[in-house]
C-alpha cells in the first residue's frame, strides 16, 4: 500500500476555482476536445461489452465515431467509424456483432473485423490499385484491469507509461474478473469538469448525500494520489463488514482477497479525463463522461461484481444500485445548479478550502492538459 495524506495535508494556499468561460466558452470546449480528448487514453468502457469474435460498440470522442470490435483472434480493435472509399459511416447501431465482415451501407466496400479490405466492386479495373492499402484507419487501443482505453493521437503516448502510477495498484480488487450487474446511462445540463469537481470532495456530503454520511464520515479517511492526472483516496464506513447500499450492509461477495483495512474502506479516484472509479469490498462501480458542448454531460454508471455473486441466491446488486443512483442523482441536481451559477455575469472565482484540495489539484491538471498558465 502507498502512504496516505490526510486530504487537508494535499491544500494549496491560495488556489481559486476556474473562470467562469472554462465551463461555458464553446471555444474553451473546442480547446479541450482538440488538446485532451484527442491526445489522452479515452476509457471506453468495459472489454466484456463484445464477449465474441465480431461483437461491437461505437464510442464518440472528440466528434469522431469509432468502431470498437472482438477480433478473429480474441483481441479487441478500435477502428475510425470511415469507409476509405468515399467516406461514408460503416456503422449506425451503438452495439451490435458483424457475422463475417464490415461492409459499407454505401458501394459495399466490404472488410474483415480485423480491419482489413477483401471486397471493393469494380476496383480491379483501377490500374494500381491493390486492397491491402486500404485497411480501416485504427484507432490505438490499450486494456487495463476490464477496461477499453483509446487514444486518437496519431502518436499517443504509450500507454504503459501514462499508466504507470496504476499499474498494480487496484490488483487486489480483481478488476478484470469482476461481472456487470447494472448500468445506469445519465444525462446531466452541467460541464463535465464540474462533475469531476464535485467527485472529488466531500464538503458537500453532509449537505447534499444525508444518507451517505450515515455510513462514510465526510471527514474521514486519506488521500495516496494528490497530484496529476490520478488522483485520490478512501473514506471509512462506520460499520464493520458493511457497504454503500440501501440497508447499509454488504450485497455480494468480496471482489478479491482484500486485507483487512480494506474491509472497512471505500475509495474514490478519479482517471483523467473521463473515468471514475469507485472500489467498495462488495462492488465495483464506474463513471464514464462524455462531454456534449459546453452544459451538457452524459454518464454511463455501472456496478460490477465478483462472479461468486451471481451464483448466490441472495446476491442483492439492487442494495448498491438504488443507493448510488439516488446519490448520483443529488449530485447531477447540484452540478446542474453550479453549472446554472456559474453562467451568470456575478460569478467570479472562489477560494478553495482545505477540504477541497483533489478538486483543486484537478484543475491544477486540467490546465496542465490544456496547456494553460496556471
Amino acid at each position: 500500500m502507498s502512504t496516505f495524506v490526510k486530504a487537508t495535508e494535499t491544500y494549496q494556499q491560495g488556489q481559486r476555482t476556474l473562470p467562469g468561460r472554462y465551463y461555458t466558452s464553446g471555444e474553451i470546449h473546442a480547446e479541450e476536445q482538440q488538446r485532451i480528448f484527442t491526445r489522452r487514453w479515452i476509457c471506453a468502457g468495459r472489454a466484456a461489452e463484445i464477449p465474441e469474435a465480431g461483437d461491437y460498440v461505437l464510442r464518440t470522442i472528440a466528434g469522431e465515431s469509432v468502431i470498437v470490435v472482438r477480433g478473429r483472434d480474441g483481441a479487441p480493435r478500435a477502428f475510425y467509424n470511415v469507409c476509405r472509399h468515399r467516406g461514408t459511416r460503416l456503422c449506425e447501431e451503438p452495439q451490435g456483432r458483424f457475422s463475417e465482415t464490415i461492409q459499407c451501407p454505401y458501394h459495399a466496400w466490404t472488410y474483415t473485423i480485423d480491419g482489413q479490405l477483401i471486397g471493393a466492386p469494380h476496383m480491379s479495373e483501377v490500374a494500381g490499385f491493390e486492397k491491402r492499402d486500404y485497411p480501416l484507419h485504427g484507432v490505438a487501443l490499450e486494456t487495463w484491469e476490464g477496461f477499453v482505453f483509446l487514444n486518437l493521437a496519431r502518436e499517443p503516448e504509450p500507454f504503459t507509461r501514462a499508466f504507470a502510477p496504476l499499474v498494480g495498484r487496484f490488483s487486489r480488487f480483481n478488476l478484470a474478473s469482476l461481472k456487470s450487474a447494472r448500468r445506469i446511462d445519465y444525462d446531466v445540463a452541467a460541464n463535465w469538469k464540474l462533475i469531476f469537481q464535485n467527485y472529488s470532495e466531500c464538503l458537500h456530503c453532509p449537505v447534499i448525500h444525508p444518507g451517505l454520511v450515515k455510513l462514510t464520515p465526510y471527514t474521514s479517511g486519506a488521500n495516496d494520489l494528490f497530484d496529476g492526472p490520478f488522483l485520490g483516496g478512501y473514506m471509512v464506513m462506520t460499520k464493520e463488514g458493511g457497504s454503500l447500499t440501501m440497508s447499509g450492509r454488504a450485497c455480494g461477495a468480496p471482489v478479491g482477497r482484500l486485507p483487512a483495512e480494506d474491509l472497512n474502506r471505500v475509495y474514490f479516484y478519479s482517471i483523467f479525463p473521463n473515468l471514475l472509479l469507485s472500489l467498495h469490498p462488495d462492488y465495483v462501480m464506474f463513471h464514464t463522461l462524455w462531454p456534449d458542448g459546453p452544459g451538457r454531460t452524459r454518464i454511463s454508471c455501472e456496478w460490477l461484481f465478483h462472479p461468486d455473486s451471481f451464483r448466490d441466491g441472495a446476491f442483492t446488486p439492487d442494495d448498491a444500485v438504488r443507493f448510488w443512483d439516488e446519490t448520483n442523482r443529488q449530485d447531477w441536481h447540484i452540478c446542474e445548479r453550479s453549472h446554472a451559477g456559474i453562467a451568470s455575469r456575478a460569478y467570479v472565482p472562489g477560494p478553495y478550502s482545505p477540504r477541497e484540495g483533489i478538486s483543486a489539484a484537478w484543475d491544477r491538471e486540467f490546465l496542465r492538459a490544456l496547456g494553460h498558465a496556471q
